[in-house]
C-alpha cells in the first residue's frame, strides 16, 4: 500500500506509471461478518451498538470486470446505510449480495462471508476493466452510489427504476470504507479540485439524495419561494437540503436538535429556525399513540415564522417519529417528500389531512445518473460546500458509525482510508480559498 500511496499522491505522475503500480492481493477494509448477523437479535435499536459488528480486517482484492474500475481509496465517510449495516437492520444484508451474486452475471464475486462497507468515496483510479474508457489510471474521482445494469428499458428514463438497481456498498460489496474500492465505470465523477479527500469524500449521497428530493422532477420539483420544511436540517442530508433550498430561491424552516446545530444552519443562510428539543415536542407521547394537539404546536410554531404561511414541501427522512406531523403541517395541495425513515419505517398519519386537503406524499431514493452528476457540478462550481464535521482515522470506524447511529454528529463525519492525513489532496487552491469559510463552517 505504500507503493500506492506514494503514486497517488505523486506530482506529475503518468498514467502508465500509476496503472503499473502493483496492486496487492489483499487490503484493509471496514466489514461486517455473516457469522454475526444475529448477534444483535431481541435488542432494541437504540441499545444496539455498530462499534461491536464493524472490523477492520484483510480481504482478499477482488477482480476487476469488464465494466469496472478499482480505486485507491483516500477517504470516504459515514452514512445512515452503513448503520443499518452494521445493525444487521432491517434485516442483514448479505441476502442482497447473494441475490446479486445470482441474478447478473460476473456478481458471483460479491457473494462473500463479509461485507466491504460504505457508500462514497474520493480517490484515484487504479485499475480499469477491458471495456472502460471513461476514466484512466491516475485520475481523480468521487463516486456516486448507483448501481445498475440498464439491460431493462424501465431503466432508461430514470436510471433509479432499472430492475436491477442497487446501493454499492449498502447492497453490493467492496464499497468505500476501505483502502480499494471496486465500482462501475459509470459511478465515476470528477474530484472537485478546490478540496481534501475528506471533504470530497462527504457529499456524494447524501447531496445526491437530497437533490433528488428537492430539485429534480424526479421530487418536489421546487421553486423559488417555496417554503420547505426540513427535518434534520443540521444532518448530513438536511444540511445539503438547506443549501440547495437557499441556493434555489426557497425559504428554508430548519428544524433541528441543539443550539449548536441552529447555529450552524444560521451560519449557512436559515433564518428560520426550530429547535424541537427546546420546544419539547412529543409527537409520540405513548409508544402506539400519536397526538394531533403537538402537530397543531409545532404547525402554530411554523406559521409563526413564515408569517401564516404552511410549507409548500416537507423534506422527510426521519420516518416514524415526525411523519404525521409532516402530513398535517404541509400546505393544502403541499408536497412532503420522504426517504430513508431512520427512526422508523411504519409510517402512521392521519389520512384526512393529505386526501381532504389534496396533498402527495412522493418517495425518492438515492438519484440517478443525471441527478449525480448535476449535483457534483454544483459542488465543483462551489454553489454547494461539503458538511463535514469530523474525521475519524479507518480503524475508529465503530466510533464514527455509532456517533451516526446516535445522533451525535453535526453534517457529515468523514474516514480517512489512504490518505496520509487531513487537509491534503487540493489541487485548486484559488476556488479553495474564495470559499473556504463556507467549506469548513462545520469543524468543531
Amino acid at each position: 500500500m505504500k507503493q500506492i500511496v506514494a503514486a497517488v499522491t505523486a506530482e506529475n505522475i503518468s498514467a502508465d506509471e500509476i496503472g503499473s503500480v502493483p496492486v496487492p492481493e489483499s487490503y484493509r477494509a471496514a466489514v461486517v461478518l455473516a457469522a454475526e448477523s444475529d448477534m444483535f437479535e431481541g435488542m432494541a435499536t437504540a441499545d444496539k451498538d455498530p462499534a461491536k459488528a464493524l472490523h477492520v480486517q484483510q480481504v482478499a482484492t477482488p477482480e476487476v470486470g469488464p465494466d469496472e474500475v478499482l480505486v485507491a481509496v483516500m477517504a470516504s465517510s459515514v452514512n445512515y446505510n452503513t448503520v443499518w449495516t452494521a445493525l444487521f437492520e432491517p434485516l442483514p444484508t448479505f441476502g442482497f449480495l447473494q441475490r446479486y451474486a445470482r441474478t447478473v452475471p460476473g456478481a458471483g464475486k460479491h457473494d462473500q462471508p463479509f461485507h466491504v462497507v460504505g457508500s462514497d468515496l474520493s480517490g484515484v483510479v487504479l485499475r480499469i476493466g477491458a471495456a472502460v474508457r471513461s476514466v484512466k489510471p491516475g485520475d481523480r474521482v468521487v463516486a456516486h452510489c448507483l448501481n445498475v445494469e440498464l439491460t431493462d428499458p424501465d431503466g432508461h428514463d430514470d436510471s433509479m427504476l432499472d430492475p436491477e438497481q442497487r446501493i454499492w456498498g449498502f447492497e453490493t460489496n467492496y464499497g468505500g470504507l476501505g483502502e480499494l474500492a471496486l465500482v462501475k465505470a459509470n459511478q465515476l465523477m470528477p474530484k472537485p479540485g478546490h478540496l481534501t479527500w475528506e471533504e470530497a469524500a462527504a457529499s456524494g449521497l447524501v447531496h445526491s439524495t437530497a437533490y433528488r428530493q428537492l430539485v429534480s422532477r424526479n421530487g418536489a420539483t421546487m421553486k423559488q419561494g417555496d417554503v420547505v420544511l426540513i427535518w434534520g436540517a443540521a444532518g448530513g442530508l438536511g444540511s445539503y437540503a438547506t443549501q440547495l433550498v437557499l441556493n434555489g430561491g426557497g425559504i428554508p424552516v430548519c428544524v433541528v436538535s441543539s443550539p449548536r446545530k441552529a447555529e450552524l444552519v444560521r451560519a449557512m443562510g436559515a433564518e428560520l429556525v426550530i429547535d424541537r428539543k427546546a420546544e419539547g415536542f412529543r409527537f409520540w407521547p405513548e409508544e402506539n399513540v400519536q397526538d394531533p394537539r403537538e402537530w397543531k404546536r409545532f404547525g402554530t410554531l411554523v406559521r409563526d415564522l413564515t408569517r401564516g404561511t404552511d410549507p409548500d414541501i416537507v423534506f422527510e427522512h426521519p420516518g416514524r417519529e415526525t411523519f404525521g406531523a409532516s402530513v398535517y403541517v404541509a400546505r393544502r395541495g403541499g408536497t412532503i417528500v420522504t426517504c430513508a425513515s431512520t427512526s422508523g419505517y411504519e409510517h402512521v398519519y392521519d389520512n384526512r389531512h393529505l386526501w381532504m386537503r389534496l396533498k402527495r406524499i412522493v418517495g425518492t431514493h438515492f438519484a440517478n445518473y443525471r441527478e449525480a452528476w448535476e449535483a457534483n457540478r454544483l459542488i465543483t462550481r462551489g454553489m454547494i460546500h461539503p458538511t463535514l464535521s469530523t474525521v475519524y482515522p479507518l480503524d475508529r470506524i465503530g466510533q464514527a458509525v455509532q456517533e451516526v447511529h446516535t445522533n451525535q454528529h453535526n453534517g457529515k463525519v468523514g474516514v480517512l482510508c489512504l490518505a496520509p492525513g487531513t487537509d491534503q489532496g487540493v489541487e485548486d487552491h484559488e476556488t479553495r480559498e474564495r470559499h473556504l469559510a463556507k467549506i469548513t463552517r462545520f469543524r468543531s
